[in-house]
């Protein structure tokens, strides 16, 4: 098998490490492109492609992660993972673990974790790395990375949401959900809603920004009171897709530009969060981006329909 075989074999499996690390398409992407780049430049064949591969793009992960974290605290407004629709890799005996660590409360999760335990927590807790291994892509001591995914487990489960709701149940109120949207129903959005409930818009500097956080059936009510109209008086279209490993929707404007992506959670029957990625730095990934602001105006300018 060639370097290239090689490389595009284990492609899905490094991208998959990368994001979960940074939370970013594009840094993800970047991050495999550098490894790639290393990897052609190598002058030997290493023993185990796999183990080089990604043992490098870890590397590459937690160095663009350390910078990144600074511009974080920097971001206006909430910051939210780039949105996700489908993830490369697939490993059925870890398909539970692959989902729950994709969604966007586990990604907002292993934001408090330091450089370090992410990436362990990663290789470890999602892809079922070994300790030998995990030290050898992180540069430490099989014992220390033994500690830092003790403190990065302890972190994840403290702040894991407890029994979520299951797939065929997650979906059926998406279902309703984005029905209901569709419709102007305002009430039937609200009586879906957890009573505390809570709804966070990134739209960085770039985007419309409406109530960036709100907590609470009301308030969060209020928001989509607020937004809904904009979509029913011809904002465009609600198209239902996973985003993160979650029910969500894509929305988009009467062109197909893509204008925001949403993703629900669910538990005990209701939706427990709404994550909504308005920025259009993190959605270039998913189609040609709308100008949300053009879309606002006209909207706000249209005629509101007769009833």
């Amino acid at each position: 098998m060639t370097k290239t075989e090689e490389f595009q074999e284990l492609r899905p499996m490094l991208f998959s490490i990368a994001y979960r690390i940074l939370g970013s398409v594009s840094e993800a992407e970047d991050a495999v492109q550098e490894t790639w780049l290393r990897y052609q430049a190598t002058s030997t064949r290493p023993g185990s492609p796999k183990a080089f591969l990604s043992t490098v793009v870890t590397r590459l992960s937690i160095d663009v992660l350390r910078s990144a974290r600074v511009q974080r605290e920097e971001y206006v407004g909430p910051w939210l993972p780039e949105p996700l629709l489908t993830d490369p890799y697939e490993d059925p005996a870890r398909a539970a673990e692959l989902a729950d660590s994709l969604s966007m409360a586990a990604l907002l999760l292993l934001e408090r974790l330091t450089p370090l335990e992410r990436a362990v927590f990663v290789l470890r807790d999602v892809f079922a790395f070994g300790f030998a291994e995990i030290a050898s892509a992180v540069g430490r001591s099989e014992a220390a990375c033994h500690q830092l995914a003790v403190r990065a487990r302890r972190h994840m489960d403290a702040g894991r949401t407890r029994f979520e709701a299951d797939r065929k149940e997650r979906d059926e109120l998406a279902g309703r959900f984005f029905d209901a949207f569709r419709e102007g129903d305002v009430d039937a959005l609200t009586e879906l809603l957890a009573a505390d409930v809570t709804m966070i818009g990134d739209s960085g500097a770039t985007a419309p920004r409406f109530q960036p956080v709100s907590v609470g059936a009301d308030r969060v009510g209020r928001v989509l009171a607020k937004f809904v109209p904009l979509v029913i008086r011809g904002a465009g279209v609600v198209e239902p897709r996973q985003v993160n490993g979650r029910p969500g929707a894509i929305f988009r404007d009467r062109d197909g530009g893509v204008l925001s992506a949403w993703a629900l959670g669910v538990r005990d029957g209701r939706l427990q969060t709404i994550h909504t990625v308005n920025n259009p730095d993190k959605l270039w990934h998913i189609g040609p981006v709308a100008d949300a602001w053009a879309v606002l105006r006209e909207v706000t300018r249209a005629p509101r329909p007769s009833v």
